[in-house]
């Protein structure tokens, strides 16, 4: 019955051939528009049949998510397999833990719950109600994933490559490119290359994230460059809302809202909606949360962008044309770290913009220590990148950083010259620009203090403990890397945090200091012996 009513009807919601349209349904018989019916038709009564009424052996070649598995093979390149296909069991079992060993040892993360997870495995849709219901272009540009791992867990880059592939439209992806930068065994990333759309590149020695990413970027034949880490999980609809903002302006760096897998039992969690990315003069990456007039402007659209000072770096979308454009990363960079605020700093002074996006989610693994080695250590390749992108973007405001992390200044950072030229060939703006028109909540020290960084005694730097307004300080053992151990002493000998000030609550002996808003004349914030 549905057959013969379907050959009635010439008009087939809009076509993708009408390009800048968004797929709908027609609304009145004013927008009605007629088309041949041809070989289109076929594909709506293939959508508007009766499962109960295909073909048994036609069922059978279904896949679970109701695709024709016969007629997918069939276009397949020889040796490849749709991910369906992929023998998970086989892959990850080759590498699980044995009984008595540490599930952390190798990748700082449970292994042992990440291995007993199925491939494409059920996540719930984080995403606001209003982005569930949006529709997006249908002429959106498709983009090459490139992800790079070293030693990554098999189950964590297979869940990563699978939920690309489930989770996007598949026209979209026109391929994922694996980096594989020197892992121990290259079957990891080479049994991978089996799945449809994956192509591998293996590093004939160790590189780091930048020069992989660059290596996989060059490799890319689509115009937009998508980067995800390799322990990542893809949501409902992640791609499109991130594709449509870079086509409709390629100087727009755009990044998913970070989901949390947490990395003990491998639950998804959604992530706040009210974060944008920022740093503490010690450099280091961390999550802002809006300010309640930022967050009050947001209530009568609250999945618009988020233009945000900084992205945390493992996950975004570019035009290829302009990351090449704009010096793709700094090659003089080592392994990770300081990539993410160098480039945040070069799109925002050198005409592009960076982007939260609410309507896409991916989750991420977060760990509290890397499971790799550092040439050196990581401290110092991470001052070493860190310097890097201070020296060349931030001008004379570097000196707060070497203020908050003293020790910086004795690890070399390289030659810059290519840097300052491309900044230069640019015209990009100065770092004051950035922190006026791009990031005006971050706290600039006054440069009348008398002397900035940290207050030490031994090993023991005095410390704000986490703690705000009214909280009590103490000591910690020094970690040199600012944020909770970074003071200025004012001209008016107050010592403060941010915009709070030691106070003496108690001048009896043994009293507790505690931190309060600064107040010119309070004498209790002033003179004190430390």
């Amino acid at each position: 019955m549905i057959k013969h009513l379907i050959l009635f009807f010439h008009r087939i919601t809009e076509y993708p051939e009408l390009e800048g349209r968004k797929q709908s349904f027609p609304r009145s018989a004013s927008e009605q528009q007629c088309f041949p019916v041809t070989a289109m038709i076929l594909e709506w009564i293939e959508l508007l049949e009766d499962p109960n009424d295909i073909d048994p052996k036609r069922k059978e070649l279904r896949g679970s998510d109701g695709e024709d598995k016969a007629q997918s093979v069939e276009t397949l390149p020889p040796g490849k397999v749709r991910w369906q296909d992929f023998d998970q069991d086989a892959y990850v079992g080759a590498t699980v833990v044995r009984s008595g060993q540490d599930p952390y040892a190798r990748n700082k993360f449970n292994q042992v719950e990440s291995d007993k997870l199925r491939m494409d495995r059920s996540i719930p849709d984080t995403r606001h109600d209003q982005c569930q219901r949006k529709q997006w272009r249908i002429d959106l540009p498709a983009t090459s994933v490139v992800i790079t791992f070293h030693n990554e867990a098999r189950s964590a880059l297979l869940r990563t490559v699978v939920s690309v592939l489930k989770k996007s439209p598949s026209h979209l992806i026109k391929e994922i490119i694996l980096v594989d930068d020197y892992s121990n065994d290259p079957d990891d990333g080479a049994l991978l290359g089996k799945i449809e759309k994956v192509r591998v590149l293996r590093n004939d020695r160790r590189e780091g994230l930048m020069r992989s990413r660059v290596r996989g970027a060059d490799a890319a034949q689509a115009k937009v460059l998508t980067f995800l880490d390799s322990h990542c999980e893809c949501n409902e609809h992640w791609l499109e809302p991130l594709l449509e903002r870079v086509a409709e302006d390629k100087t727009r760096v755009v990044s998913p809202i970070i989901d949390v897998i947490n990395m003990d039992n491998f639950q998804y969690v959604g992530a706040s909606a009210d974060l944008k990315g920022g740093f503490d003069w010690n450099l280091v990456f961390k999550w802002d949360y809006m300010t309640p007039e930022q967050r009050r402007a947001r209530q009568g659209n609250p999945v618009a962008p988020i233009k945000t000072p900084m992205i945390a770096g493992g996950l975004f979308v570019m035009d290829k044309s302009y990351f090449e454009e704009l010096g793709k990363y700094d090659m003089m960079m080592d392994v990770w770290g300081g990539e993410n605020l160098e480039i945040s700093f070069r799109v925002w002074q050198c005409g592009g913009s960076l982007e939260i996006i609410p309507c896409s989610r991916v989750g991420h693994v977060f760990r509290k220590q890397h499971p790799y080695t550092f040439p050196g250590g990581s401290g110092t390749v991470f001052a070493r990148n860190t310097r890097r992108a201070a020296e060349v973007w931030m001008d004379e405001y570097k000196n707060f950083y070497y203020a908050a992390v003293p020790s910086a200044r004795n690890v070399p950072y390289g030659n810059i010259q290519s840097r300052m030229e491309l900044r230069k060939r640019l015209s990009c703006k100065p770092f004051k620009w950035y922190l006026e028109n791009v990031y005006p909540e971050l706290r600039v020290p006054d440069h009348q203090d008398i002397a900035f960084g940290a207050l030490q005694q031994g090993t023991n730097c005095l410390d704000t403990l986490g703690h705000f307004a009214d909280g009590v300080v103490g000591v910690y053992e020094c970690h040199n890397a600012g944020g909770n151990q970074e003071w200025a002493l004012t001209k008016d000998k107050s010592v403060k945090h941010m915009d709070l000030c030691l106070t003496v609550v108690d001048r009896a002996p043994g009293s507790l200091i505690k931190l309060q808003g600064c107040r010119e004349n309070d004498s209790r914030q002033k003179s004190l012996e430390l």
